[in-house]
C-alpha cells in the first residue's frame, strides 16, 4: 500500500468519515510511529505504525451498506418467531450474513430501509442523540384542517411526552384522502400512524422516501442496491448531537 493521507486511511479503516478524521488529527489524537500527526501528513500502513487514541489502526473488509425498498407486510428484523417474511428474505442467501436493519419500518409501512454490517453507522443513525431527518409520504383519510396540521408541526403528546416539531406539508388532495410529506427528527414506535389517528385522519398508506439525505429514488419495491462509500460515509457526519432522548423506532 502506498503512502496516503491519514484522513483517507482512517476512513478506509471504517472508524469515521474523512471530515471527522481531519478533526481527530487536528485534536492530536492520531500518531504515526509514535509522533503526533498534523493535518496533511501521509503514511504507509504497511511500513509505519498508525495509532488513533492510542490504538493501532487496523483495516478490515469494506463494510456492506444496502438500501432496500421494503414492501408492506415484510418485517424489519433479521428473523421472526412467527415465521413471517423479513427484509433479509429479500436478499440473496450469500449476502445475508452479518447484516441487520438500521432502525425499523413497521410491518404495514413501506419504503427506504438501510441494512449493514457496520455497527458505527447503525449507532450514528439510530442513537437519539443525533438529529437525522427521515422523510415520509403519507396518505391520510379525509382533508386535515390547517389547524390540525399545525398541531402536528408543533408536536402532540404521545405516552405522556410531547413529540418533537415536524415538517408537514400537503402534496395532493383528493375527495376522500390527502397526501402529506412528513419529515421527522425522531422515530417513536408507529409515531406517524398514532399522530394521524389522534388528529382524526388515520393513515391509508405510509412510505419512507429518504433517510439522512439519502433518497429512495426509483428503486423498485422489494429490490435493493449496494451503497458506495461516498453515499454512506457522509451519514456519519450528518446530524447534530443533542442532550434529550426519545425512542429509536420509526
Amino acid at each position: 500500500m502506498t503512502r496516503q493521507r491519514l484522513q483517507k486511511l482512517i476512513a478506509a479503516a471504517g472508524l469515521c468519515s474523512r471530515r471527522t478524521a481531519e478533526d481527530w488529527i487536528d485534536a492530536g489524537r492520531v500518531k504515526v510511529d509514535g509522533r503526533i500527526s498534523s493535518l496533511g501528513d501521509q503514511a504507509d500502513p504497511e511500513s509505519q505504525l498508525i495509532h488513533v487514541d492510542g490504538r493501532p489502526l487496523s483495516f478490515r473488509g469494506e463494510p456492506t451498506v444496502l438500501l432496500i425498498n421494503k414492501p408492506a407486510g415484510v418485517i424489519s428484523t433479521c428473523r421472526d418467531p412467527r415465521g413471517r417474511s423479513t427484509v433479509l428474505d429479500l436478499l440473496p442467501q450469500q449476502l445475508r450474513q452479518g447484516l441487520h436493519p438500521v432502525g425499523r419500518l413497521d410491518a404495514d409501512s413501506r419504503g427506504a430501509l438501510l441494512l449493514t454490517d457496520y455497527g458505527d453507522l447503525t449507532l450514528r443513525l439510530t442513537h437519539p442523540r443525533y438529529d437525522h431527518a427521515k422523510t415520509y409520504r403519507v396518505w391520510v383519510e379525509g382533508t386535515p384542517l390547517d389547524t390540525s396540521l399545525q398541531r402536528w408541526r408543533q408536536g402532540v403528546t404521545l405516552d405522556g411526552t410531547r413529540t418533537r416539531s415536524a415538517e408537514v406539508r400537503v402534496l395532493q388532495r383528493r375527495s376522500d384522502r390527502t397526501l402529506l410529506e412528513v419529515v421527522l427528527l425522531e422515530g417513536r414506535n408507529r409515531q406517524i400512524r398514532r399522530v394521524a389517528e389522534l388528529l382524526g385522519h388515520p393513515v391509508v398508506d405510509l412510505q419512507r422516501v429518504a433517510i439522512a439525505g439519502l433518497r429512495l429514488g426509483a428503486l423498485p419495491e422489494g429490490r435493493w442496491r449496494r451503497l458506495s462509500r461516498g453515499e454512506w460515509t457522509p451519514m456519519l457526519d450528518r446530524g447534530e448531537p443533542r442532550a434529550s432522548q426519545h425512542g429509536s423506532c420509526a
